[in-house]
Parts: structure tokens; C-alpha cells; sequence
């Protein structure tokens, strides 16, 4: 189940990019998929607590793939689908790798994880998609505007699933030591 959510976390970050305009706050341009994508992290550290950091770097290109073909499919450009391709990769490995070395508490693990993978997600997204370098969507004056935003956006979404993560685990807890207490005292 946990491949399923970060593969359908990640297609459906795409289609909500792709369907809808971005949304507008006032300097800020946010690209309505940005708040899936503290999701798509979560779900790729429970994927990595399961499987492992190796075979994680096999789902990782399993939805980069999957990712690329649905960007394509919906009619997105070659330099949209090769720059969310790109972020994607630089984001899903930092993520990865920051997960992988922390000595913290898993819900602390997936937040400071997260916040690397989306920041620089935002950036190599913006800079090498959106901006006069790529497609040419906003102009370079449009560009920390539009990176801003969506590292708030995705740093919010991060702390959320963070805390959501951390609540179940400590009922997680309680439960088990519950369970573990009734076992004794009935052993």
C-alpha cells in the first residue's frame, strides 16, 4: 500500500498541476500540485521504512517514469516534463539521503527531509521549468516570488504530515504498550 500511495501521491500532484491554474497570493505563484507534495515525501520515507534505501531508489524511478509519462500525457512541454523530471530527481534523492542519516525520531526524520527535497524542488522546478531559462512562463523578476511561495507552501503541507505521523505513532505506542502490559499480567 505504501508504493501505491507515493505513486498515486505523485500522479496526482501532476494532474492538479496540469488541470488547474496556479494559485495567486499575492507575490506568490503556487503551482496547485505544490501541496500534494509534502505527501509524496512522506509517503516515499514510509516506502524507504519498509523496503529499504535501495530498493526505494527503484520506486523512485518507477514514479519518475510514471511522472514524466503523465506531465506528457497531459500536455505539458518537453522542458516541463524534463524539469519536473529533474526536480523530481534532485528532491527524491536529497530526501532520501537526508532520511537515511538523521539519528531522529521518524516524524523529525520525514520533516527535515521534506523541507530539503521541497526547497530544492521549488528551486530546480522554477529556475529550470517556469522561469526565462525554460518555458518561459514568468519572468526572472517573477521567479523568488514563485520559489517562495511554493518552499511555504510545501514546508506547511511537510509540517502537517509531520505532526499527523507523529501522533500516530505515539497511539502507535500506547497501544502496543497497552497490549504488552495485558500480556504480562496475564502471563
Amino acid at each position: 500500500m505504501r508504493i501505491l500511495f507515493y505513486l498515486v501521491s505523485i500522479v496526482t500532484a501532476n494532474v492538479v498541476t496540469a488541470r488547474f491554474a496556479p494559485l495567486e497570493l499575492g507575490i506568490f505563484i503556487i503551482p496547485m500540485g505544490s501541496f500534494l507534495i509534502g505527501a509524496t515525501f512522506i509517503f516515499r520515507d514510509l516506502v524507504q521504512n519498509k523496503f529499504g534505501r535501495k530498493k526505494t531508489y527503484g520506486f523512485i524511478l518507477l514514479a519518475l517514469v510514471l511522472s514524466a509519462t503523465v506531465s506528457f500525457s497531459l500536455g505539458d512541454t518537453l522542458i516541463i516534463v524534463a524539469a519536473s523530471a529533474l526536480s523530481f530527481l534532485v528532491a527524491e534523492t536529497a530526501d532520501t539521503e537526508i532520511y537515511t542519516r538523521l539519528k531522529l525520531p521518524m516524524a523529525w526524520r520525514v520533516f527535515y527531509s521534506g523541507i530539503v527535497g521541497g526547497f530544492l524542488d521549488s528551486i530546480v522546478f522554477v529556475v529550470v521549468g517556469l522561469s526565462p531559462l525554460g518555458a518561459g512562463f514568468i519572468p526572472w523578476a517573477a521567479v523568488p516570488a514563485a520559489i517562495v511561495g511554493q518552499i511555504i507552501v510545501k514546508t506547511v503541507m511537510q509540517m502537517v504530515g509531520a505532526m499527523i505521523l507523529s501522533q500516530g505513532l505515539a497511539y502507535n505506542d500506547r497501544r502496543l504498550a497497552k497490549a504488552a502490559i495485558t500480556t504480562v499480567s496475564k502471563g
